[in-house]
């Protein structure tokens, strides 16, 4: 598998990131700027009445934020909060808030929102005014008592209670800010918690590890059922991924002992039939994520393999106690 331009620049050092260190500066220079306005009341920022949780990443692309808000929400339910969660809607059509539930129209809410309604049981709304959209929320969700923000670490327009940045077994790349490395700040920005997807904790602290289980797939055509990895055995097998780190579905395949061609597409990629018709083919494999923008087309021999974010019970512990804090500041 070819790796994508920003690959090839982004995650070592080369002619052409060394070329544009001098542009990455400059973003350093405007980033701290735009965030040190915010902080010190010079542009205001929105305090919303509950508390307000941002999951998101310094590089960017994807991490594995979407599982960790899903994992989120699961523990928060079963430890008697009521979340909501809200999304800028990337990719989706929809230019005001709105809510987003199970039947929604993908190229309306985007991909990740979709996928958040599904799977949550939790109110999701979405809009690029994501304080508009987050107020919307509450007004049709008034016992929600603490929402979720998925992506918006550099939203500085919204006030937060608690920043979690995750990362995987790339980390920051070159160390190099945009556009001469991945970074969209500092590796010394501080967060409260660090979650690290797939792979040991790094330099930062305090950090916590999540890995996404699971050997199961569901039809794309029929979501009901799933067969298990066993049955792919010995399959002529394709598999796509169009995530931020195409690499880390494919690995896991493997670890599954599936034997597939891989095609890595980019991150949010709009599929069409034809992206995907490769032949000689029993079985193409894909992400829960890709699956949600197949489904109008899916053709029955294609499955999404079902993930669930594993992590230990000290980062719900710790989760609860930053909220309980709340309380009493």
């Amino acid at each position: 598998m070819e790796a994508s331009f920003p690959e090839r620049h982004w995650y070592r050092l080369s002619a052409l990131s060394l070329a544009l260190w001098p542009a990455s500066l400059l973003y350093r220079l405007l980033a701290a700027l735009r965030r040190f306005a915010y902080r010190s009341g010079a542009l205001p920022a929105v305090r919303l009445p509950v508390a307000v949780i941002v999951v998101g990443n310094l590089v960017v692309g994807g991490t594995g934020k979407t599982p960790l808000v899903l994992w989120l929400a699961a523990m928060l339910n079963k430890n008697g909060r009521k979340p909501g969660i809200v999304s800028r809607g990337y990719r989706g059509s929809a230019a005001a808030p709105m809510a987003v539930d199970a039947a929604s129209p993908v190229n309306l809410v985007g991909d990740e929102p979709l996928l958040l309604a599904r799977a949550s049981g939790c109110p999701v709304w979405i809009g690029r005014d994501r304080a508009a959209a987050a107020l919307g929320l509450l007004a049709a969700h008034p016992d929600c008592d603490v929402l979720l923000f998925d992506d918006g670490l550099q939203h500085y327009r919204l006030a937060r209670d608690i920043e979690i940045a995750v990362e995987d077994e790339r980390r920051a790349g070159n160390g190099l800010l945009l556009p001469a490395g991945p970074l969209r700040e500092p590796v010394s920005r501080r967060v409260d918690a660090w979650v690290v997807n797939s792979a040991a904790p790094g330099i930062h602290q305090p950090a916590f590890r999540m890995d996404l289980r699971g050997d199961n797939f569901r039809r794309v055509a029929a979501p009901r059922g799933s067969l298990p990895a066993a049955a792919f055995a010995r399959k002529k097998l394709h598999a796509v991924a169009g995530i931020g780190n195409p690499k880390r579905f494919f690995d896991q395949l493997a670890r599954l002992g599936l034997d597939c061609v891989n095609h890595a597409f980019p991150d949010h990629h709009a599929y069409t039939a034809n992206d995907l018709d490769f032949g000689d083919c029993d079985a193409l494999l894909m992400t829960e994520k890709d699956a949600v923008k197949c489904e109008a087309f899916a053709r029955e021999h294609w499955y999404a393999l079902q993930v669930e974010a594993e992590l230990a019970p000290a980062f719900i512990d710790f989760i609860l106690a930053k909220l309980n804090g709340l309380k009493t500041a």
